[in-house]
């Protein structure tokens, strides 16, 4: 009888942006990290050094890959893109709103706040958590024996990790626990999850505050 093989997939997020005006960047292009957020993404990848990586991908958006940058050169890999994993959308994009400030001050955003549950100001979280769990399972069967590292956005990360959970999808935003850089990592035996596990390698260079969105 053959042993089922043990695969990890470790969901990780991008580094600190610079957004010096505040702007819910979402899906918008051109939004790159900042020098902390690259050194953000090198604190992650010294992490995960001696770790068995033979896969990573990549959401398409700038941060996200500059992100995997560090991870894939120090393994010797190529980066993947992988669409599904991107920014959810949000009616909010480019608006001063990143980490829900001034969001109810403008009364032209009210009719989007109305239903938390679905979200009503974006993209479903049934569809955030279809995208996700697809993208990690092809990851898992790509990278099978061996260690994958899917570079994402927040919300996508914590949406799958609810999945992992069994949790319900809708959140307090405040609630999520998926800093800057930081890995949620999902292992396999087979096709069955045996674990999952959050850890904050750059957690030395998360600034104080620091809000949900944007992300």
């Amino acid at each position: 009888m053959t042993t089922p093989l043990r695969t990890v997939v470790h969901l990780m997020r991008h580094g600190e942006v610079h957004n010096p005006d505040g702007v819910l960047y979402g899906r918008l292009p051109e939004f790159h990290l900042s020098e902390l957020g690259r050194q953000m993404a090198h604190l992650t990848a010294a992490h995960l050094a001696d770790h068995d990586i033979t896969l990573v991908v990549a959401s398409p958006l700038e941060r996200a890959q500059e992100t995997a940058e560090p991870v894939a050169r120090a393994h010797g890999l190529p980066i993947l893109t992988d669409s599904r994993l991107i920014e959810a959308g949000n009616h909010f994009e480019g608006k001063g709103v990143a980490g829900g400030q001034n969001v109810f001050k403008q009364i032209s955003m009210f009719p989007k706040l109305i239903n938390p549950f679905s979200p009503s100001w974006g993209e479903p979280y049934v569809k955030i958590a279809e995208r996700m769990t697809a993208a990690v399972h092809d990851a898992r069967e790509r990278a099978a024996g061996h260690e994958a590292v899917l570079v994402s956005h927040q919300l996508p990360v914590w949406t799958m990790r609810n999945v992992m959970e069994g949790r319900r999808l809708w959140h307090d935003p405040r609630r999520r626990e998926c800093t800057l850089a930081s890995l949620t990592t999902l292992t396999f035996v087979g096709e069955e999850l045996e674990s999952v596990t959050y850890s904050e390698p750059a957690a030395s260079l998360l600034p104080q505050a620091k809000g949900p969105a944007g992300a």
